[in-house]
């Protein structure tokens, strides 16, 4: 018994996997993903908190307007209020998905030249775009502060919100510009930082489940 003992253990030394402890040797698993795409700041990641909670607008507009079907062809009463509520809900969400796409890197981008590029140039790739949004951003912050001064103010300058014109007549196209225009200045908050980070030489992220694509 002793010397299958010794035989056994001369073939573990040997490397024998089939006497091998099945801890020993064995690569480790692959850790999951952290939940949602990797983020580049701390602002970042507060973008992306805020938009999980803004993510629920899409189930209330679902819910009103079930809610609307409901009145309309159960009980002949139609209400006046759940269209307009409906596309201005709508329209937040997506307002306020340019931040969270930005935040999390997952942002449309074409990576034909990016992925065949050495570590070096893709710094070099990361600053100039880091850059153009900055600029972008800059610019489109401005054109909605212009769109949305003006659905918020009369010509003599008072205070007077644009509404839709409909029965209900909501301030709803004055409330949406101004939702604009905070998620262009997140943005723009958002592509400085990433900009100033990949001046100090740290290297975009990208999420997984677009590593690699074109």
């Amino acid at each position: 018994m002793s010397s299958n003992t010794h035989k056994d253990h001369d073939r573990v030394a040997a490397g024998d996997d089939e006497l091998a402890p099945a801890t020993s040797g064995a690569p480790e698993p692959a850790k999951e993903p952290a939940a949602g795409a990797p983020v580049r700041s701390t602002f970042d990641r507060g973008v992306v908190a805020c938009a999980r909670v803004a993510a629920w607008l899409v189930a209330i507009s679902m819910a009103i307007s079930v809610f609307e079907v409901i009145m309309r062809y159960g009980f002949n009463s139609p209400t006046s209020w759940v269209h307009e509520t409906t596309v201005m809900l709508v329209a937040v969400t997506f307002a306020l998905g340019g931040p969270a796409a930005l935040a999390s890197n997952r942002h449309i981008r074409v990576r034909v030249l990016y992925d065949s590029a050495g570590p070096r140039l893709r710094l070099w790739l990361d600053r100039f775009n880091d850059l153009v949004t900055f600029g972008f951003c800059l610019a489109m912050s401005y054109a909605a502060y212009t769109m949305f001064w003006e659905s918020s103010h009369n010509p003599l300058g008072e205070w007077s919100l644009e509404r839709s014109g409909t029965a209900w007549n909501p301030p709803f196209p004055a409330l949406i510009k101004g939702i604009i225009m905070v998620a262009l200045m997140i943005m723009c908050i958002q592509a400085f930082i990433h900009l100033i980070q990949s001046l100090r030489g740290k290297p975009a992220p990208v999420a997984a489940d677009t590593e690699g694509t074109a």
